[in-house]
């Protein structure tokens, strides 16, 4: 099972992919969410969220007419386009490849907690790190609480959780997954003499490194350590995290 974070750039041009439409496993909660979000004013939508008038404005409109049919793309995994998903490039992958990562592959979410690439979405922007108040829940990290992870842990049964999402996500489940199931992940590039993680760097290889292990049907730790995309090679593997360095 492959975890991934969400994008804030989304797109909703369709995919000609025969992907099966599904309902998102936590169709219910994510509808109470964006009710809660709904009944914000559009300035204090733009405060909690910390975004221009333009786009708050845009997810001012999602929240409110939440659930209603629009044109376009509607599964989960072709609407995302920010660096992550733009190198997994989901839409040039062969069928085989797309039902294949369909049962691998999870998005995190701070609306739907958990995404199946399937998953029929509303487009909307909301990051799990946000720090307001939902029912009785202080944030959303206390909202979602073993939810996500049990959800993950049905799926994964007895294999092993690649985690290729960043901290903020990877967070709302970390303390409720037996550590020994998790593979994680770093990319260093050398900057300035030193080997350091830079962010957007980082990003792009979460994509290919995705992509790497849906199109070669990796399914524990043999044969990682052979990516080689974007100039990467392989470092090292010490407690349970792979290290790829980029010269």
């Amino acid at each position: 099972m492959i975890i991934i974070s969400p994008a804030k750039k989304l797109d909703n041009t369709e995919s000609d992919s025969f992907l099966e439409p599904t309902i998102p496993v936590f169709d219910n909660e994510a509808r109470f969410l964006a009710d809660q979000l709904s009944k914000l004013s559009t300035d204090d939508l733009k405060i909690l969220m910390g975004v221009s008038n333009n786009i708050v404005e845009v997810n001012v409109q999602r929240f409110r007419n939440w659930g209603n049919s629009c044109s376009g793309e509607r599964r989960a995994i072709f609407q995302f386009k920010g660096d992550v998903f733009k190198h997994l490039n989901p839409r040039s992958l062969s069928q085989d490849d797309i039902d294949y990562m369909n049962n691998n592959l999870r998005i995190l979410s701070g609306i739907y907690g958990i995404l199946k690439p399937s998953d029929e979405m509303n487009p909307y922007r909301l990051e799990m790190g946000t720090q307001h108040s939902f029912g009785k829940s202080k944030n959303l990290y206390e909202f979602w609480g073993d939810k996500i992870a049990n959800q993950i842990k049905k799926d994964l049964q007895k294999s092993v959780l690649f985690n290729l999402a960043s901290e903020e996500y990877f967070s709302s489940i970390k303390k409720h997954i037996d550590a020994s199931k998790i593979i994680d992940f770093r990319f260093l590039s050398v900057s300035g003499g030193k080997e350091r993680v830079v962010g957007v760097v980082a990003k792009r290889a979460r994509g290919e490194m995705t992509r790497f292990l849906i199109k070669n049907r990796i399914k524990n730790t043999d044969g990682i350590d052979q990516f080689s995309s974007m100039g990467f090679q392989f470092k090292n593997f010490e407690s349970n995290c792979f290290t790829f360095l980029k010269c």
